[in-house]
């Protein structure tokens, strides 16, 4: 689905529900509130351990190293067993890997959902099997409308900073707004991206006033299907000199900027400000010309990290799932993301 907006001006608020930002990947965390000891609920042992950390989207880079931070943390424990399943983006067998995985007596259930509606129902099923689950990256609630215990990033800060740099990007090379569009790529029935979109949008507005257009290409979330649904639009708008990207990950932007380039316009008639750095930095590691201008560092090692430790904690000490952690994102760039520690792929 394609849509053409005009400039927004209301701003998304955050959530409502306090965040900790993760400064370092510890037991304990400076600044964040738990309950005693024990308010986890069931017992605690220093015997093996079996934990299913259940993902969309499994192939995806980020996901891949959500999965290695998580089995890094579990082999420093030393008796830990991960079970990573990927369930690309199908919710029917997100559900029916969570039996399964209830089925199989694992001691913890970690969900990355391909649809946040089937959260009341993994949940549900995982209470009743007295088994405790945590969402990593989307977040998800229960029946009654309470949020799961949720590692990850703040969908609507991570937006704003992705649209604060395209805006400082975009006054720099002093284009206007008739001759410029912003491409917008996401899915669009993902909350967690509609978070990032808005937010990008709103803060592009704050800093820049009378903006571009907006036009909103729905995808499924692949470099695939971005590059596709973009290539109509490129079309649609001949006359455009300039565009600016971003989208839900680093998979839609760098698909549009793709998109573009091999419609011939020159990169440097493009600001992409992609969303992971994972798949932008391959053409900064190339040394190649390019519309993929920066991007905001998120590590998928790092979140792995986080819920495991915080999933561990709870199985060995009793000690109750932090509400809601949440990882430290920046902007980098051709110049800096390797000694920021980005991983190309």
């Amino acid at each position: 689905m394609i849509t053409i907006r005009n400039r927004r001006w209301s701003r998304t608020a955050a959530g409502g529900v306090a965040v900790l930002a993760l400064a370092a990947l510890t037991a304990c965390s400076s600044g964040m509130e738990t309950a005693d000891p024990g308010a986890g609920g069931g017992e605690t042992t220093d015997g093996p351990l079996t934990i299913a950390l259940i993902q969309k989207q499994g192939d995806q880079q980020y996901f891949i190293d959500e999965a290695n931070g998580a089995k890094e943390v579990a082999k420093a424990d030393g008796d830990v067993t991960v079970n990573v399943i990927d369930v690309a983006s199908d919710s029917n067998k997100a559900i029916s890997e969570v039996e399964a995985a209830i089925a199989q007596q694992v001691d913890g259930i970690i969900i990355v959902v391909p649809d946040t509606q089937i959260g009341p129902q993994v949940i549900q099923l995982a209470t009743d099997a007295g088994i405790p689950i945590m969402a990593a990256d989307d977040p998800i609630e229960d029946g009654a409308g309470e949020p799961l215990a949720f590692t990850g990033f703040d969908g609507t800060s991570m937006g704003e900073k992705v649209g604060a740099e395209a805006a400082r990007l975009y006054q720099e090379a002093g284009w206007t707004a008739a001759d410029t569009r912003i491409l917008s790529a996401y899915k669009q029935d993902q909350p967690n991206c509609v978070e990032r979109v808005d937010g990008a949008d709103s803060a592009f507005t704050e800093a820049v006033a009378d903006g571009p257009e907006v036009i909103d290409v729905g995808t499924d979330n692949s470099v695939t299907d971005a590059q596709d649904k973009a290539g109509a639009v490129i079309t649609a708008n001949a006359g455009v000199k300039h565009w600016i990207v971003w989208g839900c990950n680093d998979e839609n932007e760098t698909g549009v900027v793709t998109a573009l380039q091999n419609a011939g316009v020159a990169p440097a008639d493009i600001i992409g400000v992609g969303l992971g750095a994972y798949l932008t930095c391959k053409d900064w590691n190339a040394g190649q010309e390019t519309g993929n201008k920066s991007a905001l560092f998120i590590s998928g090692v790092e979140v792995g990290k986080a819920a495991m430790t915080s999933m561990i904690d709870l199985l060995r000490n009793g000690t109750e799932l932090p509400p809601k952690t949440v990882a430290n994102t920046e902007i980098v760039d051709a110049s800096n993301w390797e000694e920021k520690g980005v991983v190309c792929t």
